[in-house]
């Protein structure tokens, strides 16, 4: 199983997450590139540290938006958001080449993650930015959406992830953040959904039904609350389970 966490999402003098104790649990780094957050030292860092020990490095690409995060929806066109992508992408590729490693899959990040997996211009210019840049190159997304459809469909590798501190509702999409129950923060509960999606491909949804969860990879959000308890929880949690954790992306 691989455990992913996002990156590299402070700004300047602003730190978002503790980055280096993360990178010491995590599997895969999705790195921000930028535009929601991250910056050209924040990239460099993150990169190094994950070459280092080895985590894979993935580009978590988002709206032109860092005053919202980029978790405000953005109508882009078709052609701007496909070039913006591709802008994110080289720039990580840029500075995953100065520690002989490369961006490894491509993940979008908050309103551009939501707006893909059900909108089909935009998960379109998302495939068309990673298969220009690189054809075989994997994309991280919930599995059955728009994004997933789009990508197999243009034989793009596509890798089904769930969320251990994210509540979902009962047709598998994630519910809206503000909304009760979007957020779990308690280190044992998250640890726990972690396992049962590893070992049953199940997770409980809001309304108590249990929900099918085809995962291949699960994510802690570096930027929750107690984020590194978590995540050291879920990892060793996942290790008791005899659950095995690697990349998905070699």
């Amino acid at each position: 199983m691989d455990l992913n966490a996002d990156l590299g999402e402070g700004f300047g003098i602003w730190r978002l997450g503790d980055d280096d104790a993360l990178l010491a649990l995590v599997t895969s780094a999705n790195v921000a590139c930028g535009f929601h957050g991250g910056d050209p030292s924040t990239m460099r860092r993150v990169c190094e540290g994950a070459a280092r020990r080895g985590v894979a490095v993935g580009a978590q690409v988002g709206y032109r938006d860092l005053a919202g995060f980029g978790r405000r929806r953005i109508a882009y066109d078709f052609a701007e958001l496909r070039d913006e992508i591709t802008y994110q992408l080289g720039a990580l590729d840029a500075f995953c080449r100065l520690f002989r490693t490369r961006v490894r899959y491509l993940k979008p990040h908050g309103a551009l993650y939501h707006a893909a997996a059900t909108d089909e211009s935009q998960a379109a210019a998302v495939v068309a930015a990673v298969s220009g840049h690189d054809p075989d190159m994997p994309v991280l997304c919930l599995p059955g959406s728009t994004l997933a459809q789009l990508a197999v469909g243009a034989g793009l590798p596509v890798v089904a992830e769930a969320f251990a501190d994210r509540g979902y509702l009962p047709n598998g999409s994630l519910v809206p953040r503000g909304a009760p129950g979007a957020l779990i923060t308690d280190p044992e509960e998250v640890a726990t959904r972690a396992v049962r999606m590893a070992t049953e491909r199940t997770v409980v949804a809001v309304d108590g039904s249990v929900i099918p969860c085809p995962v291949e990879s699960i994510c802690v959000h570096g930027d929750t609350p107690g984020a590194v308890s978590a995540t050291e929880l879920v990892r060793a949690s996942l290790i008791d389970a005899d659950v095995p954790l690697a990349p998905f992306a070699a």
